[in-house]
């Protein structure tokens, strides 16, 4: 039978702040990337599409977001490569055992856990600022990336459609308000001769 290690139920419960908030999204900025070049892509796109109202707002800013995460896809290949050495790290100042799942009467939790904040210190050291990418997890990678873009997908469809019905209930109601209104007064034009 095993049991879950003493520093696994730690780590799990120890969560970045922004993603208890869902402060990192993969398609926004990310730790390291430029907020003011971020606001800057913004700001030229507004002026460029010149929105008008909440839903327009909304288009322009996940453009703003998908041209950024397309300049600046670099930041996941930093992200893994911090990940990565996060976990060579791990891997010699931890023995194996005490990564995933622990047998029962295994190795002493005071070790593990001293042996983690070790490697956690080592790791924040040598990546310096990359360790924030490493902190925030699944979030800045592909599959992160790719998850989140089809679920953004899935809610602008459903999006688009109550666009559509709105539209479509808005063109029924100017057809009856027409077909209700009083013909309009007939101008007598020209007479020809007879």
């Amino acid at each position: 039978m095993w049991k879950w290690s003493f520093t696994m139920v730690v780590r799990i419960k120890k969560i970045h702040p922004a993603l208890k908030h869902a402060g990192y999204a993969a398609t926004a900025l990310l730790p390291g990337e430029d907020p003011a070049a971020f606001e800057k892509l913004h700001q030229d796109l507004i002026a460029e599409l010149r929105p008008d109202g909440p839903l327009e707002n909304d288009t322009v800013a996940t453009i703003a977001h998908l041209t950024w995460r397309k300049q600046n896809l670099g930041t996941f290949r930093i992200a893994e490569y911090a990940r990565n050495h996060c976990s060579a790290i791990q891997s010699q100042l931890r023995p194996e055992s005490t990564l995933y799942l622990l047998p029962l009467g295994g190795i002493d939790p005071d070790e593990d856990a001293t042996a983690c904040r070790a490697a956690e210190h080592l790791a924040r050291r040598e990546l310096g600022d990359a360790y924030q990418l490493v902190e925030i997890g699944n979030t800045a990678t592909l599959d992160g990336l790719m998850k989140e873009l089809a679920t953004e997908e899935r809610l602008d469809i459903m999006i688009d459609r109550c666009l559509k019905r709105l539209l479509f209930l808005r063109g029924l109601k100017s057809l009856s308000s027409s077909a209700s209104s009083p013909p309009l007064p007939r101008i007598p034009g020209p007479q020809k001769a007879a």
